[in-house]
């Protein structure tokens, strides 16, 4: 099962660092390439514990739906979010935050495995794992934008000012 870590250092408080991650509408912003969108669950907003969202993207030219569920939360340093259904024959994205002088180290782990055993195997070596590695970084990239201009006030509002 392939495992990507990504450390991304962040010019941002840890609170607001931690919910632009679990912010719905910054996770449709970044990742707009796969055309991300939530159809049903938490649709908007901050996700929380025990709570569930089925995003629909199109990856690799397919529109596929993914089910996911926090199970784990402990604000602002973890949040775990876990496959309930989708492309993957499992999936695990553990997001880690620590705070550090005025920046914030948000480190993601995904798990994964893909379907149909050996054909899975050999598409997570070719092409899975590197494709899932550019998508988190490139997710990331934007958060950090996101959290280290004035932009995370559109998603958090003023209410969230965590300054």
């Amino acid at each position: 099962m392939p495992t990507i870590t990504i450390t991304t250092t962040i010019n941002a408080p840890i609170e607001r660092v931690f919910d632009l991650a679990r912010s719905i509408d910054a996770h449709m912003d970044s990742t707009a390439k796969s055309k991300e969108i939530a159809i049903a669950g938490v649709t908007s907003g901050l996700i929380g514990l025990n709570e569930e969202v089925t995003w629909q993207a199109t990856h690799f030219g397919v529109k596929q739906s993914l089910k996911v569920k926090i199970t784990a939360f402990d604000r602002p340093t973890l949040f775990v979010d876990e496959m309930i259904f989708g492309a993957f024959k499992s999936m695990k994205h553990t997001h880690r935050f620590e705070s550090i002088a005025d920046q914030t180290r948000m480190i993601d782990e995904l798990a994964f495995e893909a379907p149909m055993w050996v054909l899975g195997r050999i598409a997570e070596k070719l092409f899975l794992t590197r494709y899932m590695h550019r998508f988190l970084q490139e997710r990331n990239n934007v958060l950090k934008s996101i959290a280290e201009s004035d932009q995370w006030k559109s998603f958090l509002g003023t209410e969230n000012a965590c300054d």
